[in-house]
């Protein structure tokens, strides 16, 4: 039986979410992997990396795995109605609906995180709750089929481990070993809680930008509809 996993994407989308799972599952038997977008043609991840659809919204299979990676280019889909729409049909009869780093705030905005818990990328982790969702750290976390992982290199191991369950641990591991994943990062800031204050202020300031805009439209959401959760 062929697995149909699906990513959506979009422009500025951070080409790692996106491409560290992809590799994963590509890895492993008996998938096909489709990449999502409203339209045909060529589209530029937010450092500058050229991608291209496999297919539009309007043909994409039904989807045993919808993956919804994030990056800055998500602050348009946060309103946009067919994305949305998009998502919302195919969460309805996946087997599990996923999300790499900010990837889940579109979910939240496909009203898909209501009632449920869910993790981010750390630096919009508070923002969860404007959706409904219960927030919960970890690198990976798992609800009922939707299962959200943490920032951008979280995709690997979001992947890594849903492979267990989609293939078996024997392919799984035989897949992260082909990609020899057996990470040793040169130094110990790659969370919040371990980063040096210098370290941190640094990289709030770079998402400081990023953070006043999905504030702005959250507060947008909220104004126009006071039935949302969002509360900017």
């Amino acid at each position: 039986m062929t697995l149909d996993i699906g990513f959506l994407l979009f422009p500025d989308v951070q080409q790692l979410d996106l491409t560290g799972p992809y590799e994963v599952f590509a890895s492993l038997p008996g998938t096909r992997l489709h990449l999502a977008a409203e339209r045909p043609g060529p589209v530029i991840a937010s450092t500058g990396l050229t991608l291209a659809p496999t297919v539009t919204f309007a043909d994409c299979p039904a989807l045993d795995v919808l993956c919804v990676p994030g990056g800055r280019g998500v602050d348009a889909l946060l309103t946009h109605a067919p994305t949305l729409a998009f998502v919302r049909a195919q969460a309805a009869q996946a087997r599990l609906v996923t999300s790499v780093c900010t990837g889940a705030l579109v979910l939240g905005a496909a009203g898909l995180l209501r009632g449920r818990r869910a993790t981010t990328h750390w630096g919009v982790h508070d923002l969860l709750p404007a959706f409904g969702a219960i927030p919960t750290q970890g690198r990976l976390v798992r609800d009922g089929n939707l299962v959200t992982g943490g920032g951008v290199t979280a995709g690997i191991d979001f992947a890594l481990a849903l492979a267990v369950e989609l293939v078996g641990p024997v392919e799984a591991e035989a897949a992260g070993l082909a990609l020899e994943y057996a990470p040793a990062p040169p130094f110990g800031s790659g969370r919040p809680e371990h980063a040096s204050a210098p370290v941190l202020a640094a990289a709030r300031a770079r998402l400081a930008p990023g953070r006043r805009a999905r504030e702005a439209i959250l507060a947008e959401i909220a104004r126009h509809d006071p039935h949302s959760d969002a509360r900017g």
